[in-house]
Order: structure tokens, then C-alpha cells, then sequence
């Protein structure tokens, strides 16, 4: 596969992303095209001491979109810039993927210019993956869509059981949608007219699930509109960052709790690294007739390693024309839905 990379996404600019790029290179078959200032990149390769990698290109963008920028007026301004230049490869046939650690609003405005929506898809969501007590739960919207209708959670429920099934290989995905109660009767009004939608759209449609039950791993996908499920995510990070500074520090209060940290330190370091959405990589922006792949923009080199083997193996697997096809097969039932509205 051929993965195109925004060089300059991130707080941390070049550096973890061609330091990533690099260990893929090394480690797996995929091409990787970094894509942005061509001078910078080959001054960064040439420090770490990688001038001429192999299965690593450089595609010229000379602008940049900002991490804080608004995200339409800058991609329209600048549409040289290593966001809109890196989609572009994907629609002209040069990329299978792309990824970026940049501003996820700009992503995801350079994804819809450039790629355009899949046909009958009303709006891409962010599908964050955590991981759970039983393994992994992909959680969207995790932030694009801050007021959502019923008929754009029911597609958003497709498309993260189609995630499911082609990236974890989750034959029948189980599917919850977010509320505040298990009972079908508790909720808001978009939780209450979403429900019989779900239901008619052809997923493992578990029901209601509430916020604990997304460590728990209740069910493989969970549904919410982006505001709730963007602070969710939040919530869940900063959560697991908590309790491992908690541990930390009454670890270091006694010499006793000191010494049985040190018998337990493999334990700590795979509860860590279990606990970390670098193993993700980043997470995919469904519904854009093409895969891409939304990165924190904390990112480590790690982390962009694993976004080009995850986004490789969601273009190996087809997933964009499982969602399209998908999307043609309940137009009918949202065009309903909108039509009763």
C-alpha cells in the first residue's frame, strides 16, 4: 500500500512523524510518501541520518495548515498545503491513505473538498478506537458532528460495525448506542428517536449503554453525536491518566510499596502500554470516499508507526466500498426517516 504522511501535522512538528515513517519503512512493505516542505524533510532525514531511505518518497506541499487555524478558510487559502496536497494523492490514484496529525477540523475539511462524501453517507464521523477491559471499542462521533439527527447516528452505527469488522476482523460487531440508562424509556429526544432507526438498520444492535460501559467493553461500537462523544473520549483519557499518576505517587510513599513495584514493573509496563491509543495509531475519519487517518496531535513516532500499519491494512481490507455499499443498501430506510421527520 502506498501511505501518504502530512510531515508537518502535530504540536511537535517534523521529527515524530519521519522518525515514524522511518521505523515503518524499516518494519513493514508499504510506501510511505511524506508529504510537505521538501527542503525541511530532507534536512530532518539527513540529521537522523536517513537521507536516502528506502520506500520512502517526498511529495513538495510549501504551506502549511495551522494547528489552531479555522479550518475552511485555511484550506481554501492555501491549497498547497501538506493537508490538501496529501488527500489529493488519494483521489488522483497516488495514495491508498493518508495520515495526519495536523488540526482535525482542517482533515477533515481537505478530506471532503478533495474526496467528497460517499454517496449517501450525510456526514463523516471520527471513530475514536479505546482500549477495554474486553478488548477494543470504537466510539463515534468523536467530534466532528456537535448536533446530530437520528438518521446520521444510524449511519454512523454502519459504518463503525463496518470498521470493526474490516480492521479487528469482528465478524457480527455488537453495537450500543450512548444514553443514560439501560432502559429503552431513559434518554433525550435524539436518543429516543434514534433507537427504532438502529434497529432497522441491519447491525447486532445491542441497545442503550451507558458511559461505564464503554471500559467495560460492553459492545464493540458505540453511538453518540459528536459533542457527547467527543467529551466522553476526553473524560476516558484523562481518567486513565489520573489513575496511573495516583498509583504513582502513593507508590513512592512508603519503601515497601517501592519494592513491590519493581517485582510488579512488567505489569505496569503492559498495563501502559495496553492503556495507550498509540497502538491505534490514530483515529479513521469514516464516510470520505477515501481512508484517512486523524492522529493526536500529541504524536509520538510509535503512534505514526502504527497509523501506517493500521491505515494499510484498512485500505488492504476495502472498507471504504464495504461502507458504500452498505450506504446504498439503507438509503431508503434514512430517506424514510428524514421524510417522517
Amino acid at each position: 500500500m502506498r501511505i501518504a504522511l502530512d510531515a508537518h501535522g502535530g504540536d511537535f512538528g517534523l521529527r515524530p512523524n519521519i522518525e515514524g515513517a522511518l521505523l515503518a519503512a524499516k518494519t513493514l512493505s508499504h510506501e510511505i510518501i511524506l508529504v510537505g516542505k521538501d527542503p525541511e524533510i530532507r534536512e530532518e532525514l539527513r540529521r537522523l541520518g536517513a537521507e536516502d531511505p528506502e520506500r520512502i518518497s517526498i511529495v513538495h506541499a510549501p504551506q502549511v495548515v495551522g494547528m489552531g487555524s479555522e479550518p475552511v478558510e485555511e484550506c481554501r487559502s492555501k491549497p498547497d498545503s501538506s493537508l490538501m496536497v496529501g488527500a489529493g494523492l488519494i483521489r488522483e490514484g497516488k495514495a491508498d491513505a493518508f495520515i495526519s496529525a495536523g488540526n482535525s477540523g482542517a482533515i477533515m475539511v481537505a478530506a471532503l473538498l478533495k474526496l467528497k462524501r460517499i454517496p449517501g453517507v450525510i456526514r463523516p464521523a471520527i471513530a475514536a478506537p479505546l482500549p477495554t477491559l474486553r478488548g477494543t471499542t470504537v466510539l463515534l462521533d468523536a467530534g466532528a458532528n456537535m448536533d446530530c439527527k437520528p438518521w446520521h447516528l444510524a449511519q454512523f452505527a454502519v459504518m463503525g460495525a463496518i470498521y470493526m469488522k474490516s480492521l479487528f476482523k469482528i465478524e457480527n460487531p455488537s453495537v450500543g448506542l450512548l444514553s443514560i440508562g439501560e432502559e429503552e424509556s431513559k434518554g433525550n429526544t435524539l436518543v429516543q428517536e434514534t433507537l427504532p432507526l438502529i434497529k432497522n438498520m441491519g447491525v447486532n444492535f445491542h441497545g442503550p449503554v451507558e458511559g461505564r460501559d464503554i471500559p467495560e467493553g460492553l459492545t464493540d461500537v458505540v453511538v453518540a453525536d459528536g459533542f457527547v462523544g467527543n467529551v466522553a473520549l476526553k473524560l476516558y483519557e484523562g481518567a486513565a491518566k489520573v489513575v496511573f499518576k495516583m498509583l504513582k505517587e502513593r507508590i513512592m510513599r512508603r519503601i515497601a510499596y517501592k519494592l513491590g513495584a519493581l517485582l510488579m514493573s512488567s505489569l505496569f509496563s503492559e498495563m501502559k502500554t495496553k492503556m495507550t491509543v498509540d497502538v491505534y495509531g490514530g483515529a479513521p475519519l469514516l464516510g470520505v470516499n477515501g481512508v484517512v487517518l486523524i492522529c493526536h496531535g500529541r504524536v509520538t513516532a510509535n503512534a505514526i508507526f502504527n497509523a501506517v500499519r493500521v491505515s494499510g491494512d484498512l485500505a488492504a481490507s476495502g472498507m471504504v466500498n464495504h461502507i458504500k455499499t452498505r450506504m446504498e443498501q439503507i438509503k431508503d430506510r434514512i430517506s424514510a426517516a428524514k421524510e417522517a421527520e
